[in-house]
């Protein structure tokens, strides 16, 4: 990956669907969420690297792990990863691991990584049915740790489950940003993405990013236009080098939050930390 050529990096796009046609949720979830952001596309992971190509973007690609709690199978992390090793040039592998697992899920998170060349984890207390805080999690964040590579973990509100009934079991509680700090007092040397405006916990995401040095915030999920003024004032100001270009990919294209972002008032000299200074420092890709 020539990181000099890239105009952006975005460190949150998902893989929706395998390349068989499973898909990363069940239909229920998959159609809650599709209502939520009004409907969107179904790439493969090939086709999400011809969009980021084109664009001359690279992109985190990660699905999500949530078998204990929803009973769906997920898309394998070893075609993630395969898939993103073939398209190297623009797609960085993330992989999921159910903390519910405890043991196993340590073993293949290492596995992953050493034989598999994946580059972080993505979380989603939410789905996953577990608060970050929850000790069972720490086997499997001390993994992630000692390996050397950022956790990203869902905070706020979700689409996913919305407007079903009991919002398909999915309980917001588990996402909250303040429970992910006791995980960054236990783990100091663990890289933390703080993924979405935390809705409605968006001051506690900022205390947390502020206070300790290793957790960072994405901004991926929401278009620019409706960040909360405070967002945007501690963006430019003390989470400068901590911020960083998210999308949501494909719920929400890089399209319209890049021509979103154009229009919000970003000092010029921390744009480019947003769109990709930041997030190349802290995968290593400098």
């Amino acid at each position: 990956m020539n990181v000099d050529e890239l105009v952006a990096i975005d460190v949150h796009t998902h893989a929706e669907v395998s390349a068989d046609g499973h898909a990363s949720l069940s239909d229920e979830l998959a159609g809650a969420s599709a209502a939520y952001f009004k409907g969107h596309a179904r790439p493969t992971i090939p086709e999400t690297a011809a969009y980021y190509r084109e664009r001359r973007m690279a992109a985190v690609v990660f699905t999500v792990d949530a078998e204990h709690a929803t009973g769906h199978p997920r898309i394998s992390n070893e075609e993630v990863a395969e898939s993103c090793a073939a398209h190297a040039d623009v797609l960085i592998p993330f992989a999921s691991v159910d903390p519910w697992k405890g043991r196993a899920g340590v073993r293949e998170a290492r596995r992953l990584v050493s034989d598999h060349g994946v580059r972080g984890f993505k979380f989603h207390p939410s789905v996953q049915g577990m608060s970050p805080d929850d000790r069972a999690a720490y086997p499997l964040y001390e993994a992630i740790e000692e390996l050397g590579v950022p956790a990203l973990f869902h905070t706020g509100q979700t689409g996913i489950g919305a407007g079903l009934p009991g919002g398909g079991g999915i309980r917001l509680k588990h996402s909250n940003p303040m429970l992910i700090d006791d995980v960054a007092v236990d783990f100091p040397e663990l890289r933390i993405i703080l993924a979405h405006p935390s809705f409605p916990w968006q001051d506690e995401a900022l205390a947390v990013a502020t206070h300790k040095p290793h957790v960072y915030i994405d901004l991926s999920g929401w278009s620019p236009k409706y960040f909360p003024p405070i967002l945007v004032q501690y963006a430019n100001t003390l989470l400068k080098d901590k911020v960083l270009f998210g999308s949501d990919y494909p719920m929400i294209t890089p399209d319209r939050w890049l021509a979103d972002f154009d229009k919000l008032d970003i000092k010029p000299e921390v744009r480019p930390k947003i769109l990709k200074d930041n997030a190349a420092r802290l995968l290593g890709l400098l």
